[in-house]
């Protein structure tokens, strides 16, 4: 009777904190099968506020929970249970920490006397993962531990929040109880002994808020109307790094054009391909008159941060400055190269819909946008016209796209061509990425993620190492119910490292690029997956097309060769300096 009520005192504990989590905002919760984690999992499955996503592998479950939760701008709870299947979260722990994105670790454990004595599945979990998540570490469910006391100490983890929290929740056996019922249904039926421990949440039991509401934090100050006016007295720019879809980015268009100063803007930041701004900023900084026309600048207001181009952050680092603003939504310090500059924390929103006053040198960089166009025309005819290749399939993706189309983008390759080389268009997708550590593994995991919050048609592309980092996921890809393509650019390697100054062939070829002479038709086969291989542009759009028209995930795979994008933007670069 004793073990019994063990059990049903871990499994109370696990439903107090996941009714918790839902009142404070969370809707997706994302589980991989575990034992000792049996409580938590258990709860989730009796709770009707949470969508629940199911996956074996906890290192893509993090990266899918890190999706969901930068397409919902809410936390998302992550249930594992102990030993190493915590330690696989921590890739996607790292990403969410440096790009402020809310994950809510719920970690089975052994209990204190499990640990360090040869008990199985049994690794020291507080602070593993070190600076990257807040820790909570609870102890195992006492009655002589408040239920209230638990509720306000998930509360305090979470409010707030904006980056990961791990809390690690041990548990003695036996976890299973007889019968799993709803938090309800124990308050209604509940014996003497749990009315009595239950007693102290009377209240919170008849509504639906977090036992400790926290107000939200109030944004820091903003620039005064005289303090816009001296900053606006003189030659500006715009610069804009990465936001998110939600971070209302065509405000930025809307007080350039006030001011009358050019946008230029990053492949993260929304806005690359909108007809209003310097979108083909990396290649125009190889160009003398246009790079000669931004050296005028004076001022610069930046948004956001982590640019792609290393183009763009040197000349951000070389011009002298009379004065830098850099607007962010957290107190981050975006900034490899250390600039005298006034932050300003805050939201897009707040700091466009100021008073801002027109510049004095309004219009000063009309050139740069015929600049920005004829370079447009410059691609088509090198890229577009010509024969087969990685930027070919990456503009054609991004020309195809409409406002209600997601595009997530993979590091290395994928990522810099679209920011190099993505065409001028009048309507433009969500962009998502993973950026902030720039990792290659959970790219097709994170995409899952967003689209099983979104439900739009959705693109991932990635290359083919970033594939084979993540094939496991592809399970993830047989469960969507939108329209997936996942196109895989396969050029046999690492070939970013073609664009390196590695000391010779060699060693590119052994130690870096990697060959490994795969292709990825049976792996879409192993997870039931349509796929189309293609080896031409025309062939490309037609499988492109055709995968849209069916609500399921789907496998492009483009096989290119090893040297074609690399010698292609040694050839862009020539001709954009020459002319």
């Amino acid at each position: 009777m004793q073990q019994q009520t063990s059990a049903d005192m871990n499994l109370l504990w696990g439903q107090l904190i996941l009714e918790e989590l839902a009142r404070l905002g969370v809707k997706h919760v994302c589980m991989a099968p575990g034992s000792r984690s049996t409580p938590l999992t258990l709860a989730a499955a009796s709770q009707t506020k949470l969508t629940r996503h199911i996956h074996f592998d906890e290192r893509g479950l993090g990266f899918m929970a890190l999706g969901l939760a930068k397409a919902d701008n809410a936390p998302v709870a992550i249930i594992t249970t102990s030993g190493t299947a915590v330690a696989n979260l921590y890739p996607a722990i790292v990403e969410a920490w440096l790009t402020h994105v809310p994950l809510i670790i719920l970690s089975g454990d052994r209990p204190n006397e499990l640990i360090d004595c040869g008990a199985n599945q049994a690794i020291v979990q507080p602070a593993i993962f070190a600076g990257y998540a807040k820790q909570l570490n609870l102890p195992t469910p006492d009655n002589a531990y408040p239920a209230n006391a638990l509720l306000t100490t998930i509360d305090h983890a979470i409010a707030n929040q904006h980056q990961p929290v791990h809390i690690n929740c041990m548990y003695r056996e036996p976890l299973y109880p007889s019968e799993l019922v709803t938090l309800a249904h124990v308050k209604k039926t509940a014996s003497v002994t749990t009315t009595t421990y239950l007693a102290p949440l009377n209240a919170w039991f008849d509504n639906n808020k977090p036992l400790t509401r926290y107000a939200a934090l109030n944004g820091s100050e903003l620039p005064t109307t005289d303090t816009l006016m001296r900053f606006v007295h003189g030659k500006g720019v715009i610069v804009v790094g990465t936001l998110s879809p939600a971070d209302s980015p065509q405000l930025i268009v809307a007080l350039a054009q006030k001011l009358g100063w050019p946008v230029v803007v990053d492949a993260q930041s929304q806005l690359r391909q909108h007809p209003g701004v310097i979108g083909h900023i990396d290649q125009l900084l190889l160009n003398t008159k246009a790079s000669k026309l931004l050296e005028q600048a004076e001022r610069v207001l930046v948004f956001g941060g982590r640019f792609i181009s290393k183009r763009l952050i040197q000349y951000l680092a070389q011009q002298h400055w009379h004065s830098y603003w850099q607007l962010l939504s957290h107190s981050d310090r975006l900034d490899p190269t250390h600039q005298h500059k006034q932050v300003w924390q805050t939201s897009v929103q707040a700091l466009c819909q100021l008073a801002w006053p027109r510049s004095s040198d309004a219009n000063w960089a009309l050139q740069l946008l015929p600049y920005n166009e004829s370079l447009e025309s410059l691609l088509k005819q090198q890229i577009d016209n010509t024969s087969f290749g990685e930027a070919q399939v990456v503009r054609a993706i991004a020309a195809s796209q409409t406002d209600q189309h997601t595009l997530f983008i993979g590091n290395s390759l994928p990522i810099r061509l679209y920011d190099m080389y993505a065409p001028i268009a009048t309507n433009t997708p969500a962009i998502y990425t993973n950026r902030g550590a720039s990792g290659i593994d959970g790219l097709i995991a994170t995409a899952c993620g967003v689209a099983a919050d979104k439900l739009t048609p959705t693109t991932l592309i990635i290359g083919d190492l970033s594939c084979l980092h993540d094939l496991n996921s592809m399970a993830l890809l047989k469960q969507m119910t939108c329209s997936f393509v996942l196109v895989i650019i396969n050029n046999d390697g690492g070939n970013i490292f073609n664009l390196l100054p590695v000391p010779n062939e060699n060693l590119r070829n052994d130690f870096y690029r990697l060959s490994h002479g795969l292709e990825f038709g049976y792996g879409a086969a192993m997870f039931g997956l349509a796929y189309r291989q293609v080896d031409d542009i025309e062939s490309f759009q037609q499988a492109y097309q055709e995968a849209f028209e069916f609500n399921c995930a789907s496998v492009i795979e483009v096989n290119v060769a090893p040297n074609q994008a690399s010698d292609q933007i040694a050839q862009i670069n020539q001709w954009v300096k020459q002319h």
